[in-house]
């Protein structure tokens, strides 16, 4: 594809699917932040980490290295799906009437239909070659519970998943994708651990939160000697392995001639937006000038309304300590459809990007949103995620912000997966029962009284 085609996609044989991982940590502005104990209050040690991941995994958590090899039998399960295409977004461009270009990079062609098992088959591979012989997991929305289902099941391991139980009750294909890959599915909270029951106490109709499922799933796996427990966003090496995307993407839009004004991808966690941004961090550390957008819902408004501090990555408080953006370890967000956005922290590297001005981040309404979503849809063809539907909205006001200032705009922005297994999201958008929610500051502030007191 060369400057001035009109072919809409970008495609890459699968000999060029990158042979390493770009590791941003060397290029981030300042020293990383310590991960405290959680019962220490102390720096965590690997071997505080062993009972939770394999050394391989805990060594990328720390490493200082720029490139981290990919190891062949991931990449042999990668060319699967990857690499994934680059769209030219042309038909929604004439119709939004901007002078902009819009890419997307797909990543709905994955088994599990999103960028999860960029992650979730490295996790597998290293826990395999470790000697552990069961996953314990959780998931919001369902798509890291499908994809470290599909892995499990390519590498021969056990895996059980802690679904967040407003998700469990509104997506029902989604568990049975898990179940159709061999996984067990426990609606979260369950009765199954102490975590569980003890929020089940307190609030029998509990809908259920990522803190509390990750509870669980941390419970469940520092429990038993042959089980280890897996993460699908936040930490330093899911963001890590995420990076295929953006790597693929530079190499995409270099055939096109282009390269972007800005970044867009939705957050939750992190680990999707990390994967589209983080190799472009590197050209902004090198001074290339261009802005990198991380979309959030306005119902858990992590990076825009919450703060910059140390505390638990979940509710029960088992997991590490980190800094980060958040909203304090108990806010319970409401049962909006994007389920992969209801995270009460973020990434401590995304947040420490944010923090320093590298990255920005919007927050956006869930109808909106949906909005976006239907517009790209008719005008691309691709039903999207719920979560994506944020980096839609992120993109088409971009668009339109370069039509009234009549100003060329390059925008590139992730579609983390296709939404198939979510049309109840949309049934309830087209029938009216979407409603948008600003999370009230009082409730906030009470979240926020409850944060660990790290003097590290």
């Amino acid at each position: 594809m060369t400057e001035g085609s009109m072919d809409s996609k970008i495609l890459l044989p699968e000999a060029r699917i990158p042979k390493a991982w770009y590791n941003v940590i060397p290029d981030m502005p300042g020293p990383l932040e310590p991960v405290i104990h959680p019962g220490t209050l102390q720096p965590v040690t690997p071997d505080d980490l062993l009972p939770l991941f394999p050394m391989a995994l805990i060594e990328q958590e720390v490493t200082t290295q720029r490139w981290i090899e990919i190891p062949e039998e991931v990449r042999d399960i990668y060319r699967l799906w990857r690499p994934s295409p680059l769209y030219r977004a042309r038909r929604l461009e004439r119709a939004l009437g901007t002078p902009a270009k819009i890419y997307y990079k797909y990543e709905g062609g994955s088994p599990a239909g999103s960028h999860k098992p960029n992650t979730a088959v490295p996790q597998a591979y290293y826990n395999k070659v470790a000697g552990t012989r069961r996953i314990a997991t959780e998931t919001g929305a369902g798509q890291w519970g499908s994809s470290i289902a599909l892995a499990c099941q390519m590498f021969g391991l056990a895996c059980t998943v802690y679904m967040v139980k407003v998700s469990f009750n509104q997506k029902p294909y989604r568990k049975s994708m898990m179940q159709l890959w061999g996984a067990e599915v426990l609606a979260s909270p369950s009765e199954r651990t102490a975590a569980g029951r003890g929020i089940l106490a307190g609030d029998p109709e509990s809908s259920g939160s990522l803190g509390i499922a990750i509870s669980e799933a941390v419970e469940d796996a520092a429990g038993r000697e042959d089980t280890r427990y897996a993460l699908g966003s936040v930490l330093n090496h899911v963001c890590l392995h995420q990076t295929v995307i953006g790597l693929e993407a530079k190499e995409q839009l270099a055939i096109a001639g282009d390269y972007p004004d800005v970044v867009i991808g939705c957050h939750g966690g992190g680990s999707n937006f990390a994967g589209i941004a983080f190799p472009f961090v590197a050209d902004k550390a090198a001074g290339k000038q261009l802005r990198i957008v991380a979309m959030e819902p306005t119902s858990c408004p992590t990076l825009t309304r919450g703060i910059y501090a140390f505390d638990y990555g979940d509710t029960a408080k088992m997991a590490p300590i980190t800094r980060m953006y958040t909203l304090g370890h108990d806010f319970m967000p409401p049962g909006i459809h994007a389920g992969g956005l209801r995270y009460h922290g973020a990434s401590p590297l995304v947040s420490q990007l944010v923090h320093a001005g590298v990255a920005e981040a919007r927050a956006v309404p869930q109808t909106a949103c949906f909005e976006a979503a239907v517009q790209f849809s008719r005008c691309e063809g691709i039903i999207p995620a719920p979560e994506s539907s944020h980096a839609i909205r992120g993109a088409i006001d971009e668009a339109l912000r370069a039509k009234e200032e009549g100003r060329e705009r390059t925008i590139l922005f992730c579609l983390s997966g296709h939404g198939h297994v979510d049309m109840a999201a949309y049934d309830a958008y087209f029938g009216g029962r979407l409603e948008d929610f600003d999370y009230p500051e009082a409730a906030i502030r009470e979240s926020l009284a409850h944060l660990p007191k790290v003097t590290v």
